[in-house]
């Protein structure tokens, strides 16, 4: 039943397969929360260190624990905390929260994607194939204004 499924169903163009959504949710007039974040959230539960985590992604510890803050400080719950370094050594823990944040953003990237195919299939055909030739499209030719 699933092969007929797979076969009921349109194919995706090359160029509309290749669409990225690149989501942002602001709240507030600073806080942001972005696929970077989370990401860098996703990469803290794999290693259990914000250290590790940022080298993961090539940035500084720095920089992924000023993300780390920011998202913290959105929600009243931590999607991280951190423990200090020590004898024992440090270490970061993503929280069930964070987790369940994590899934959320997962679900609504896979949503908007399911809408962007379904909004955008209609003018699949029209789309310039950005995965041919470097991804640099040549000008329309009837976009180009010659009336002057």
């Amino acid at each position: 039943m699933s092969d007929v499924v797979h076969q009921m169903k349109p194919a995706r163009s090359a160029p509309l397969a290749a669409a990225r959504p690149r989501l942002r949710i602001g709240f507030g007039a600073s806080l942001r929360l972005g696929p970077g974040k989370i990401d860098l959230i996703e990469a803290i539960a794999e290693t259990g260190s914000i250290t590790a985590a940022a080298r993961s992604m090539g940035m500084s510890y720095r920089r992924a624990w000023v993300l780390v803050d920011e998202t913290n400080r959105i929600f009243e719950t931590p999607l991280v905390v951190a423990s200090a370094g020590g004898q024992h050594g440090g270490g970061a823990r993503v929280t069930e929260f964070g987790l369940d944040v994590v899934a959320a953003w997962r679900r609504i990237e896979a949503k908007t994607r399911a809408a962007i195919d379904a909004e955008f299939s209609p003018f699949a055909d029209r789309l310039v194939d950005f995965t041919r030739d470097g991804g640099t499209p040549a000008p329309a030719e009837d976009a180009v204004d010659r009336s002057a």
